[in-house]
């Protein structure tokens, strides 16, 4: 069924009210990957005792299906996805960011983007594995010794079709260097494409961009 624009927004709205009550169980996992731990030691290495936690979303208050069976609307009727389709895609978008910012000066950009595995297109791991290993780039990652450790939560779902969401998704980074440590938070959209609880980045760029 074809939607108005304003019933179009309207749908936006709620979408965006479920992942806030899905944001416990989309963040609070412990994410992994498989070159987490040698880049968690260097990192322990070079950070001091005490260091600040990664965000963590609130638990839940009311759920969608208690919504719907309190006479709330069922908006998945509206949807070209369900509430697991949904929260898979977001899963897979959060984790990915999460190793997107997570990287050791010792990695080589074969590394990098295999720590990914099946959570990116061939075609995005392409891309990213030339982002890497550009040579400036490279080079002052190896000469500040540069460890990086990623955090991730979804701000808002962007966009969406039947094979494809975009979320918005506020990344932070920790980065340990022969310097010191420094934190920063950057907004991606980051495109996952798919369907059912089977789902890969295809894109990641500014948030920013988006808006222009």
């Amino acid at each position: 069924m074809e939607l108005s624009p304003r019933q179009r927004s309207a749908v936006f709205v709620l979408v965006v009210a479920v992942l806030a009550a899905l944001g416990y169980y989309l963040v609070a996992p412990a994410v992994t990957h498989s070159h987490g731990s040698a880049q968690a030691a260097a990192t322990s290495a070079a950070t001091p005792a005490s260091t600040p936690s990664a965000p963590s979303a609130a638990a839940p208050t009311v759920s969608a299906s208690a919504a719907a069976t309190a006479g709330g609307p069922d908006i998945y009727a509206w949807l070209p996805f369900t509430q697991q389709n949904l929260a898979a895609a977001a899963s897979v978008a959060v984790r990915f960011s999460v190793d997107y910012n997570t990287f050791t000066y010792t990695e080589s950009a074969t590394a990098y983007v295999g720590g990914m595995g099946d959570l990116i297109t061939s075609e995005l791991a392409g891309t990213l594995q030339a982002s890497y290993q550009i040579p400036g780039v490279a080079k002052l990652r190896k000469s500040q010794k540069q460890v990086s450790t990623g955090t991730a939560v979804i701000s808002s779902l962007r966009a969406f079709g039947p094979a494809s969401m975009t979320f918005i998704v506020t990344a932070g980074q920790r980065l340990a260097t022969s310097d010191g440590i420094s934190n920063a938070s950057t907004q991606y959209a980051v495109t996952v494409t798919g369907s059912g609880s089977s789902w890969q980045v295809s894109d990641i760029e500014l948030e920013s961009a988006g808006n222009e």
